[in-house]
């Protein structure tokens, strides 16, 4: 004998006018609503964060616009009225000109890029060995030197500033570009950021090359810096933006004018009796160049950094 199959009782009809409870709200339409979320905001959050950003670039950008706008303004138009105008009326290059005229700006220039060089390649060479001998190197005192690297993040520069005048002018640097880069040639947060960068740096990768047969110097240039290309290119950044702009330790280490990097350099625009703001102007538009260059070549690099870096399965 054959066995016949159960017989399924159909399914009992549900009350007219109620949908089944599986329908989920909108199965008319076809279409789920989807929950408003960070990343899915409503139309008028969505509105408030561009209304937001557009406040924040205007903050930033402004004074550098406001900057190059008196630079391109001509003698004869007025800068010092209640409402002055945003675009130059009498449009010229030459307050660009006169700078140069009035202060040996590129002999300045010239002295900040040494004062940078000198600032990014103690910083560069450094700051990765010991931020890699920290973060993977086991030697004794470790914990303790990490302490104390931290402690120097609480004090400000300008309490230790004295102590770092007598300690150049001891070693014979006083009134020396060399001088002026020194105490700005390896710092200590740039030593945490290349640390944090080769802790990331999966163990296993050093064990496998350690496995081959490499030495430490090997594993740090074959493994560990290839991994912190993006850290170093953050490093040489900031690095150049704090040398090319420092102002008060170039001022109190350096004597002589031609040695003057371009900050300092540029307080010889404001005369004693008079003072020209397009010069100012143009002479600050002179010096923020060089930033907006580095910024820029290093940005892709930067990226690009962080695209290598990442580990491969």
């Amino acid at each position: 004998m054959t066995r016949t199959a159960a017989a399924v009782p159909p399914a009992a009809p549900s009350p007219a006018g109620t949908a089944p409870r599986s329908a989920g709200r909108g199965a008319g339409t076809g279409r789920t609503r989807r929950p408003r979320t960070f990343d899915n905001p409503g139309p008028l959050r969505t509105t408030g964060r561009y209304l937001l950003l557009v406040a924040v670039l205007l903050l930033v950008i402004g004074p550098f616009l406001w900057q190059l706008s008196t630079s391109l303004k001509g003698p004869g138009e007025d800068v010092y009225t209640a409402t002055p105008g945003f675009f130059p009326k009498d449009l010229t290059f030459s307050n660009y000109g006169k700078v140069a005229d009035t202060i040996p700006v590129w002999t300045y220039a010239a002295n900040s890029l040494v004062v940078a060089a000198i600032a990014i390649l103690g910083n560069v060479v450094g700051c990765t060995l010991a931020g890699y001998a920290l973060a993977k190197l086991r030697f004794r005192g470790a914990r303790l030197l990490l302490g104390l690297l931290l402690a120097t993040l609480i004090l400000p520069g300008e309490a230790t500033i004295v102590s770092q005048y007598v300690t150049v002018r001891g070693l014979g640097l006083a009134d020396t570009l060399t001088g002026v880069a020194l105490p700005g040639a390896i710092a200590m947060l740039n030593v945490l950021l290349m640390r944090t960068a080769f802790a990331a740096v999966p163990p296993e990768l050093d064990q496998a090359a350690l496995v081959d047969g490499a030495n430490v110097w090997q594993r740090l240039w074959h493994v560990g810096l290839p991994n912190v290309r993006g850290m170093l290119s953050v490093i040489v950044i900031f690095t150049f933006i704090g040398a090319w702009d420092d102002f008060l330790w170039p001022l109190i280490v350096l004597n002589d004018p031609q040695k003057y990097t371009l900050t300092v350099g540029l307080q010889y625009l404001n005369g004693t009796f008079t003072t020209n703001p397009r010069l100012i102007a143009a002479g600050t538009m002179i010096a923020f160049v060089p930033i907006v260059v580095v910024f820029a070549v290093c940005q892709r690099f930067f990226f690009k950094g962080v695209e290598e870096g990442a580990v491969k399965g």
